[in-house]
């Protein structure tokens, strides 16, 4: 599943994003409420999971502004108010679940994947296609014409967000944000490593390369 996670605590952050991420979900952490809505507004999520309280926008307000913009995606309010009041509050604004601080990870993990089973399968995008090949997200296979392709988690993550931008080019900063949770450049040649693993794999054989490079914009693959 793809998640928005947006948790102003950096260690609950973290701890919460990495869990999630050893369960085989792709997390994407905002820290603050003008974050979590550019995320919200910009790409579908299966599951939202929002802090109640963050800096600038709380969780109430980037919640009414998302359902206001007809982003229907399920949410869990996380808060430490525990009143009634407060969890009516978080309803009304179009939260589907609350979770009250503290909480087990498992708990959470449990709700997460209630909401996600809400959703009719017509709603759930398990498999990606561009061309000849094919991603099954629940099975985490890949396959180019009918031949499996076996990748590392990171090299199905990275081939995964460009087969759900089909056409598109994605960027360098979008891809450390994504796939590795980096909200900064680390100056390192990490995507070009995977990148150049992923080709490897994908063209193995003399295939033709599917994945295009342009300097400056970033990578894509080319739409059916």
């Amino acid at each position: 599943m793809r998640i928005l996670l947006a948790e102003d605590d950096t260690e609950t952050a973290e701890f919460i994003a990495r869990g999630l991420a050893e369960l085989g979900h792709s997390v994407a952490v905002a820290s603050d409420g003008e974050e979590a809505l550019r995320l919200g507004l910009d790409e579908p999520f299966d599951v939202i999971v929002l802090d109640r309280m963050m800096p600038g926008r709380d969780g109430l307000e980037v919640l009414r502004t998302l359902r206001a913009a007809n982003i229907d995606d399920p949410a869990i309010m996380l808060t430490a108010l525990g009143q009634i009041e407060d969890r009516v509050q978080g309803l009304d604004a179009g939260a589907d679940d609350y979770l009250v601080k503290p909480f087990a990870f498992s708990e959470l993990v449990a709700r997460v994947n209630a909401l996600s089973r809400r959703r009719s399968p017509s709603e759930v995008q398990t498999r990606l296609a561009s061309r000849e090949l094919e991603m099954d997200l629940l099975t985490r296979e890949v396959r180019r014409a009918g031949q499996p392709v076996l990748l590392q988690p990171k090299e199905f993550r990275l081939l995964e967000e460009l087969m759900r931008h089909p056409g598109e080019f994605v960027t360098r900063t979008m891809l450390l944000e994504r796939v590795w949770n980096f909200h900064f450049d680390p100056q390192t040649k990490i995507i070009e490593t995977h990148m150049s693993r992923l080709r490897a794999k994908l063209n193995e054989g003399g295939l033709d390369d599917l994945i295009e490079t342009r300097r400056g914009t970033g990578y894509r693959v080319h739409a059916a």
